[in-house]
């Protein structure tokens, strides 16, 4: 046999090796940030295992047929698995968040909501101010920002009067802007004492009131936190605060985890919230300049009070997070068909959700 195909099928191995690893490592739920890391790119994932199989499909006398068909069988369950961690997050799922029945111009009843990360190092505001006036969203969020952001985005409260801004230099300022009244608002640090995350309550053009929660973990990454427990029990904090609040609710933020994760699906359990990307697509928004390396970080969830008007990525503005826009319809009539499609917490979850605040509570910040 040819050096070539040798080549071949020893990178078939490799990964597939690699693969199987990356598909099992993540299954025994450590916080180790070089555990967590394998829950972001699933698709990357399934891609690798897929051209694995092609490689060895190569004859080769390192392995015989039995061990062959061993390996191969193997990687096709992983490919599986993978494929029920995405599959959801397809257009060939059926949707979670129903759409909505009212007409796009009943502005009453609708709140559009607009979620940057500008990437703080990006000194091009022009681009993310142009999104806004064309998107022209009732909310804006911005994270990752710092002064010099909140002088750029200044301008804009003569249309956004209500707002609320944080502005630091670390990475994770956070800027609030709304056309709506805001009421009974306040920055919070529920871990760390320079991680801010929002939270109040907005009045839709109908009166109705819907409470607000933002948000932007520290990531589970070397450079930012060793472990996914901090970042984790954040979410899970404000999944505990609103899981017995029975009025419109929206989270949004760059959670720094991806929709499938362990955690991302405990919280919403937990919250009794719905993910409008289920059955509509991944839309993955990080990193805007990586095509091969995209997954979806930045989410805006919701009660069954509301149906989706529309959900898109935007363009580039100079980050390495494309924006996303999304604009939901208060239809509290269609909660109890809604409601049909929330997973609720069972005892099990509210326990691994408490024991992971307690861990955070006493884990030192990093």
């Amino acid at each position: 046999m040819s050096t070539f195909y040798l080549l071949l099928h020893g990178l078939g191995l490799l990964l597939s090796g690699a693969g199987l690893l990356a598909t099992l490592l993540p299954l025994l739920r450590q916080t180790a940030w070089w555990i967590r890391v394998f829950d972001f790119p699933r698709l990357q994932i399934v891609a690798g295992l897929l051209l694995s199989l092609l490689l060895l499909a190569v004859p080769t006398p390192s392995l015989t047929a039995t061990q062959t068909l061993a390996l191969c069988l193997a990687v096709l369950a992983a490919v599986a698995y993978q494929a029920t961690r995405i599959w959801p997050y397809t257009p060939l799922h059926r949707k979670q968040v129903k759409d909505s029945q009212r007409p796009a111009t009943d502005d009453a009843n609708h709140v559009s909501i607009l979620v940057t990360n500008v990437l703080m190092y990006n000194r091009d505001a022009s681009r993310c101010l142009g999104l806004i006036r064309e998107f022209r969203p009732d909310v804006v969020l911005a994270v990752e920002t710092d002064d010099w952001w909140l002088s750029q985005l200044a301008g804009i409260t003569k249309d956004y009067p209500y707002t609320c801004h944080a502005p630091l230099p670390n990475t994770y300022g956070m800027l609030v802007f709304s056309r709506l009244p805001l009421v009974d608002f306040e920055i919070r640090y529920l871990l760390d004492a320079d991680i801010p995350s929002f939270h109040g309550r907005v009045v839709l053009r109908n009166g109705v009131q819907a409470a607000l929660h933002f948000v932007h973990p520290k990531p589970p990454a070397p450079q930012e936190a060793k472990t996914s427990t901090r970042r984790d029990a954040e979410l899970l904090l404000v999944g505990r605060a609103i899981q017995h609040h029975d009025g419109p609710t929206i989270v949004a933020g760059d959670l720094n985890d991806v929709a499938w994760s362990h955690t991302s699906e405990l919280f919403r359990r937990l919250a009794r919230l719905l993910d409008p990307r289920i059955g509509r697509g991944l839309l993955p928004t990080f990193h805007a300049d990586y095509k091969l390396l995209r997954w979806p970080l930045d989410h805006v969830f919701h009660s069954a009070h509301f149906r989706l008007q529309r959900i898109e990525r935007l363009s580039h503005i100079g980050s390495d997070h494309y924006p996303i826009y999304l604009r939901l319809s208060y239809e509290p009539q269609g909660w109890q068909e809604q409601e049909q499609e929330l997973e609720t917490p069972n005892a099990e979850d509210r326990l691994e959700a408490s024991e992971k605040i307690h861990q955070a509570a006493v884990e030192e910040p990093a």
